[in-house]
């Protein structure tokens, strides 16, 4: 297994830089992303109106919140989501249960289409993969699926932590222009640069949480 995560990551690395079906893939992190930050506005009281995907694999959720610790912890919840769930898919990658990462996936697409995401692109793209995941679901063997559950684990973990190094990159270039980091900013008067630090600490932080399970030599005794 060791050897297979770092194929299928060095896959996820090569993958993501092309210029179509890198985009088409990584587009799983965005959403994600967007639901973690959707999530976070229910359960803090407030609405989500509408979730945006685009071509280039950016993302928007349109939220309103009543509070103000509602509209920090959604800001904040995007990022350390997709962290965290790249975490949990290598969790279950590591405990054979490789089913469990294909459905949970396909049940955050499927309450993206039914509650959420709206726009044209984003119509397009979450039918699509919803109904290739279908396909592979029911016809795909044992093997199969185990593969495909490793590659979409490995492409989130690559997202998760290139994702928040951008963001912190352009918390030094650019604070006004980094996303999330400029919103937490705005709401805490903690400067963007610090924020899109944060970021990409956390997300080193999950990885490595989730890759010392098969590299370390206690959890691969267990």
């Amino acid at each position: 297994m060791k050897k297979k995560i770092i194929l299928f990551i060095i896959l996820a690395v090569i993958l993501t830089q092309m210029p179509i079906i890198g985009k088409y893939f990584s587009i799983v992190n965005t959403l994600i992303h967007e639901m973690g930050h959707s999530l976070i506005a229910i359960i803090t009281g407030g609405k989500v109106e509408s979730i945006s995907l685009f071509s280039n694999t950016e993302g928007t959720t349109l939220s309103s919140y009543q509070f103000w610790i509602g509209g920090f912890l959604t800001s904040l919840a995007g990022y350390v989501f997709s962290s965290f769930m790249a975490f949990l898919f290598m969790i279950l990658i590591y405990k054979r249960k490789s089913g469990y990462v294909l459905s949970i996936l396909l049940i955050i697409l499927v309450i993206g289409l039914l509650f959420w995401v709206r726009n044209p692109f984003g119509l397009f793209w979450i039918i699509t993969i919803i109904i290739g995941f279908s396909i592979v679901l029911v016809k795909g063997s044992k093997t199969v699926l185990e593969y495909l559950a490793l590659f979409i684990t490995s492409l989130l973990l690559v997202e998760s932590v290139t994702s928040a190094f951008e963001i912190m990159y352009l918390g030094f270039i650019s604070p006004s222009n980094a996303g999330d980091a400029t919103n937490l900013a705005k709401v805490t008067f903690i400067p963007t640069l610090l924020w899109g630090v944060l970021f990409f600490i956390q997300s080193l932080f999950f990885a490595r949480l989730g890759l010392k399970r098969f590299f370390s030599k206690r959890f691969r005794t267990n």
